[in-house]
């Protein structure tokens, strides 16, 4: 099985004592094993791992949204276009960038009581599931099928379901 080529660039806030280029890997491969579509490695992804302000100014600016969010998802291809390259073997170039911001990432993690280093993983995987054409946004079903692949691509790197709630 392949994977998206991910092309990173990580800042220096999120430090070096793990190994971000190899966690990103491992969370795309594993979601290619869940989303065939996304399986070329011939598919190029750009990655950004920067701090919440460079986050805050790219989400005001594309999206109107004046705060920084955890990640920013920006697709080349749309669903329709996914599909039909992975349906003819021919996949195109580049699939999309995404951008994780570290301060928001590091809190949330906190908030839920897992590691950066899962969330982080959970939001690359997120971030793919929205350059292969899902949107959550779209409604609760959408928003469902979204999350049963987060788990299914979780669950091969042996990470927790993150919707599970908690009693």
């Amino acid at each position: 099985m392949t994977a998206p080529t991910l092309e990173i660039d990580i800042d220096p806030v999120w430090g070096d004592d793990v190994d971000w280029e190899a966690l990103a890997n491992r969370a795309a491969e594993a979601t290619a094993k869940i989303v065939p579509e996304i399986a070329h490695e011939n598919l190029l992804v750009s990655l950004v791992m920067a701090d919440d302000e460079e986050v805050h100014a790219l989400n005001k600016q594309w999206r109107a949204k004046d705060k920084p969010t955890n990640v920013l998802s920006f697709p080349m291809l749309s669903r329709d276009e996914v599909l039909v390259a992975a349906a003819s073997q021919n996949a195109p170039g580049m699939l999309g960038d995404m951008i994780l911001a570290h301060g928001v990432c590091a809190r949330e993690a906190e908030e839920k009581g897992v590691s950066v280093e899962t969330h982080a993983t959970h939001l690359v995987v997120h971030g793919l599931l929205h350059l292969a054409g899902y949107d959550h946004e779209l409604g609760e079903a959408e928003a469902e099928k979204m999350e049963d692949l987060e788990r299914k691509s979780l669950a091969l790197m042996g990470i927790a379901d993150p919707y599970a709630v908690e009693d």
